[in-house]
């Protein structure tokens, strides 16, 4: 578990003892701290240059709704929030399998609340491989192209997704580019009371930047369907589910399965670091039905050092 800071010191070139070494020796010694100091400036600046890493624009934040006000002052309050650009965990992921099994990995994430984007990568006996989602597009990189994903119940995309939105559920209900709609009654699910808030998405067509094309159709979300169930007592986003009743399902142990319906659970919030948000220390994605009736499990995330 770590924050990466959106700001660093400056790099500069202290005064270096001299060696007592012969006149090459110290050349190629002083050389060498010289490269030292400028691939750590290339890393400071590759940090503080991310292009997720973006800050949002507090002037035009609008809370609306009783449900984001309360989810972001569950969480850490919305001032709290304005500050976490960028955030790092470390998990340990158990992907279970038909019969029993189950495969044990680990995985860092790195979630940036304000471009609404994830990155997750992992060193797998295979390769190196890395995953990103940012507004909405997939990227998958593999260092050898040999990841197996079978050991996957649902695709990378979609685990990817997931993730996200359980991390940062309470800065999604500031998004003004879909809606939300609160159920006026509580429900009961696994025990507790929950208010149910779906997400709506335009369905009028937008304006296009192409100009030969001035109107286009809404961008498709992965999930045409999803409900956040928001604790009534605690106002923490504690389940929710995600579906879309057109999409093929490919098996329901395949490889890379195209899952109908999907529920992701976040369980004991902790704070990421001292003065940061609070995030789920354990999140567990199940395979759900039509009426959001929790299945099989699928995953298992337990953040470490949280």
């Amino acid at each position: 578990m770590r924050k990466i800071k959106n700001q660093s010191e400056k790099c500069k070139i202290k005064d270096v003892p001299r060696p007592v070494l012969g006149g090459v020796h110290n050349f190629y010694f002083l050389f060498l701290i010289f490269v030292f100091v400028i691939v750590g400036c290339l890393q400071v600046r590759s940090e503080k240059e991310d292009s997720l890493a973006v800050e949002p624009n507090v002037a035009a934040l609008v809370v609306l709704g009783d449900y984001a006000s309360g989810a972001l002052a569950a969480t850490g309050g919305v001032v709290t929030w304005t500050k976490m650009i960028q955030l790092g965990l470390d998990g340990v992921v158990t992907f279970y399998q038909p019969g029993g099994s189950f495969y044990l990995t680990e995985q860092h994430f790195e979630f940036f609340p304000w471009s609404n984007s994830i990155r997750i990568s992992a060193q797998e006996p295979q390769s190196r491989f890395f995953w990103q989602l940012t507004g909405g597009k997939f990227t998958s990189l593999d260092e050898k192209g040999t990841i197996d994903t079978s050991t996957m119940a649902l695709s990378s995309r979609d685990y990817a997704e997931i993730v996200l939105s359980i991390l940062t559920a309470p800065v999604r209900f500031l998004d003004k580019s879909v809606g939300f709609i609160k159920s006026p009654t509580p429900v009961r699910k696994e025990g507790l009371w929950y208010y149910q808030i779906e997400m709506t998405y335009p369905a009028e067509p937008v304006a296009s930047a192409d100009a030969k094309q001035k109107i286009g159709q809404p961008v498709q979300p992965n999930f045409p369907k999803v409900i956040f169930f928001q604790n009534t007592n605690s106002s923490l986003i504690e389940m929710i589910w995600l579906a879309d009743p057109q999409r093929r399902d490919a098996g329901p142990r395949s490889a890379g399965t195209q899952n109908k319906f999907l529920m992701v659970r976040g369980y004991d919030y902790k704070r990421v670091h001292k003065d940061a948000v609070f995030v789920p220390s354990k999140i567990e994605i199940f395979r759900a039905d039509n009426r959001a009736l929790i299945k099989e499990r699928l995953v298992k995330i337990d953040f470490k050092n949280l």
